[in-house]
C-alpha cells in the first residue's frame, strides 16, 4: 500500500498543497472564516505548515465573511433584525459569524456596517492595503 501511495506521489496524483489551496479556495468563496478552514483542512489530515502557508491575507478573509454576511443575509445584506436597535439580533448575527469561523473584529465590523455600500468598501480597503505591502 505505501508503494503505490509514494508512487501516487511521484506521479503527482497526490499533492497535499494543491488540496489545501482548492479547499481553502473554495470554503472562502462560500464564506467561511480561517479557523473553520483550518479545522477542513486539519480533518482532512492537513498537516499545520501548509494550513498556515495557505492562510488568507487579510482582504481575502474580509471577502470571505462579506459573502457569509450577503449568503445569510446578515448586518446590511438582512431585514432591519440585527440592527443598532436590535441587540439580541445583533448578537446572533455576530454568534453565526464565529460560527463560521470569523474573527470577532471582522464578525463584528460587518454587522455594525450601515449600509451595503460601507460594507463592500470595508472588504476592498483591505485588498489595497495587500496590494500595498
Amino acid at each position: 500500500m505505501a508503494g503505490i501511495v509514494a508512487r501516487f506521489v511521484a506521479a503527482g496524483y497526490v499533492d497535499d498543497a494543491a488540496y489545501a489551496r482548492m479547499k481553502a479556495g473554495s470554503l472562502r468563496r462560500r464564506g467561511y472564516g480561517e479557523r473553520r478552514i483550518g479545522q477542513a483542512l486539519g480533518a482532512a489530515g492537513i498537516d499545520e505548515d501548509l494550513r498556515a502557508e495557505v492562510r488568507g491575507a487579510e482582504g481575502e478573509q474580509r471577502r470571505a465573511a462579506l459573502a457569509f454576511a450577503r449568503r445569510r443575509r446578515l448586518g446590511p445584506f438582512g431585514s432591519d433584525a440585527g440592527g443598532a436597535g436590535d441587540r439580541a439580533g445583533a448578537e446572533r448575527q455576530l454568534a453565526a459569524m464565529l460560527r463560521a469561523g470569523h474573527r470577532m473584529d471582522l464578525a463584528r465590523a460587518l454587522v455594525q456596517a450601515g449600509d451595503i455600500g460601507a460594507a463592500e468598501q470595508w472588504a476592498t480597503e483591505a485588498d489595497e492595503e495587500d496590494d500595498a505591502r
